[in-house]
C-alpha cells in the first residue's frame, strides 16, 4: 500500500513538472512579445512572419514598403518593388524590450508616425546592396 501510494505521488509529481514547464516555456516574456505582436499583425502579415521571420509594412507618409525581421536592431529595411533591399534603418524603443515588443513598435511607428521613427533612425546600407560601407546602430 506504501509503495502504491509514492509511486502514484512520484507519478503526479512528474505530471504536475511537466505541466509547469510547458506553462513557463508558453508564457515568458518572449513567447508573451510574440503572441502581442501576431495580434497586431494583419493576416498577410502574420502569414509572411510565419513563413518568413519577416513581415513588410507601408510607411504612412511616403508609401515605402519596409521589412521588419524578427530581431532587436539592425531589422527595419526599406525594400522596392522587386523586393530588393535599399537601406536599412535602426531604430528601437528604449528598455529592455524581446524582440516581438521592439518589432511591433517598429511597426507601428512606421505605420503611423513614418518621418517620426526615421528621423531618430541611423541608416545603414544593408547586406544585400550593393554597396559594402555600413554605418552602425
Amino acid at each position: 500500500m506504501l509503495f502504491r501510494r509514492w509511486m502514484l505521488d512520484r507519478a503526479h509529481r512528474r505530471v504536475l513538472l511537466g505541466l509547469s514547464r510547458i506553462f513557463w516555456r508558453e508564457n515568458n516574456r518572449e513567447a508573451r512579445g510574440l503572441r502581442l505582436l501576431r495580434n497586431w499583425l494583419t493576416a498577410e502579415q502574420r502569414a509572411q512572419f510565419d513563413a518568413n521571420r519577416y513581415f513588410d509594412v507601408i510607411g504612412c507618409n511616403s508609401g515605402k514598403r519596409y521589412r521588419i525581421r524578427y530581431g532587436i536592431n539592425s531589422n527595419v529595411v526599406e525594400i522596392d518593388t522587386a523586393g530588393c533591399p535599399k537601406v536599412g534603418w535602426c531604430f528601437v524603443p528604449v528598455g529592455q524590450l524581446v524582440a516581438g515588443d521592439i518589432m511591433l513598435a517598429q511597426k507601428i511607428a512606421l505605420e503611423t508616425n513614418e518621418s517620426g521613427a526615421l528621423a531618430v533612425a541611423n541608416g545603414f546600407l544593408p547586406k544585400n546592396s550593393s554597396a559594402t560601407l555600413r554605418v552602425p546602430c
